[in-house]
Parts: C-alpha cells; structure tokens; sequence
C-alpha cells in the first residue's frame, strides 16, 4: 500500500493550504486553537514535507535548523484513517534525508514516543505539558549521512 503514497515539497497555493490545514485539524484543533496556532516565525526557512494520496495531502512535517549540526522536527501530523499505515514513518525519513544536520531532536507527544524510538530515536527527559495535557518528551537521533 506504501507504493500509493508519495512525498513530496509544498508547491502550490493549494498544497500549502491543504498542508496548514490538515496540521490545524490533527494539532491544534481538537484543544480549541485557532487558525494560525499551527505556524510559527521559522516557516519561511524550514524544510516542508507532505505525503499525498489520490491526490490529497494526508501527513506533514517540518524541520528547522537549531544550529550547523542540528535539526529540529515539528508539526509531524497524520490523518486519522492513515495511521498505523507506515505514512508516518515515510513522511519522517523523508525530513531525515532532507536534512543536512548530524542529530535531529524533536518534542514528541507522550502517545507517539514509542513511533519515534521504532524509528531510532532515543527518548530523552519530559519537556513540557501542551494545554495543561498533552506531555512532551524530548527525543534526538545521530544520523549517517551516506
């Protein structure tokens, strides 16, 4: 099923729009935020990924660089009835071979640590709690750049 999804950058008027809106739906909008909770200042200058299916943008994710030799990942969304598909996993070695960092670290959600470390990443100490529940871990990964 992997063979009927594709990466790819945010071109289009349309592929951005789809792009914040599904990160809005799937992270900002069941706790009440508004729309533009979902941007931040680093957009401009932040590696974009999307992955598409029949032609809908259905996973997102960003990275930015903190430094020459780090990366962070955020805003990783998946539409609900694409989880547990491997997209996900797609979409984060994507941002992974995109990258020109030694480490990527992230905040991960509580309830998606254990998708991180299935995909190399090492858990790290609680950050943060997001709208007073959802808890924040941090996570890094050295990557080898061939």
């Amino acid at each position: 099923m992997l063979a009927s999804f594709h990466v790819i950058e945010p071109a289009t008027e349309a592929q951005w729009q789809a792009y914040y809106d599904l990160r809005w739906q799937v992270l900002r909008e069941p706790w009440g935020q508004p729309r533009g909770s979902e941007r931040d200042e680093l957009e401009a200058e932040a590696v974009h990924r999307a992955v598409v299916h029949n032609q809908h943008i259905i996973a997102v994710g960003r990275l930015h660089y903190i430094d020459e030799t780090t990366g962070q990942i955020r805003y990783m969304a998946v539409a609900p009835k694409y989880h547990r598909k491997g997209v996900a996993s797609l979409l984060l070695r994507s941002l992974e071979e995109a990258s020109l960092c030694k480490t990527i670290t992230l905040n991960s959600r509580e309830s998606a640590c254990g998708f991180y470390q299935n995909n190399g990443y090492t858990l790290g100490s609680e950050t943060h709690t997001l709208y007073g529940e959802i808890r924040h871990f941090e996570m890094h990964k050295e990557l080898i750049h061939g």
